[in-house]
């Protein structure tokens, strides 16, 4: 597996990220307390740790089933990460997909993309501030299947959990975030090179405040 150290990005391969810690003792009612919605972000690098552990909680593996760390409709998991880090331990800057059976990032797209982001996200030039911008996107198909056009909602509830679970992991390793919902769905899809079934839900740009 290649090292973050070396700084490789090739096209396809896997970065495996540090194991997540399932044991933090930061209290769940203090993540609680102090989350807050921040635009705008201290020029510093997180470290690939911080970013792996906020994945985890988002969408990660927590059960021998492959349960994961957000409930969904029919265990059906239509989510999918998208990552556009720029300033993040080791990790070239770059859009990467995460996946969670192997909690690992493969690169999509090479480069500092976050200016681009921030025009799709309807001029919200803040956003080029965060060290990375998680992107949550799903394929409606995998729960529509199974319950129709109801299966629309549960897909939308799931996306919330995940960016608040993720958010709230934000807050017990000392960055910011917040929810962006206003965007252009089809330039966010280009900049972050969406596959044709995914829909772009929410963005959540993350930082030192």
């Amino acid at each position: 597996m290649p090292s973050f150290m070396s700084r490789r990005t090739v096209q396809g391969a896997g970065l495996a990220l540090p194991p997540p810690q399932r044991d933090a003792a930061f209290p769940l009612a203090r993540c609680i307390a102090e989350r807050r919605s921040v635009r705008g972000f201290r020029d510093r690098q997180i470290g690939e740790g911080a970013l792996g552990q906020l994945l985890w909680a988002a969408q990660g593996i927590t059960g021998t089933g492959g349960e994961r760390a957000v409930p969904s409709a029919g265990a059906l998991y239509p989510l999918e990460l998208h990552v556009l880090c720029a300033r993040v331990g080791a990790i070239a800057p770059g859009v990467y997909r995460y996946r969670p059976d192997r909690h690992e990032l493969v690169l999509v797209s090479p480069g500092d993309h976050r200016d681009a982001l921030g025009r799709a996200a309807l001029a919200q030039d803040w956003i080029a501030t965060a060290a990375a911008v998680v992107c949550v996107a799903a394929v409606f198909e995998r729960t529509t299947v199974k319950y129709g056009n109801r299966g629309r909602g549960y897909v939308y509830m799931e996306a919330g959990l995940a960016a608040e679970s993720l958010m709230l992991q934000a807050v017990a390793r000392g960055l910011a975030t917040t929810m962006v919902g206003a965007f252009d769905d089809d330039n966010v899809a280009r900049v972050l090179h969406l596959a044709a079934e995914e829909t772009p839900l929410c963005l959540v740009p993350v930082g030192w405040p």
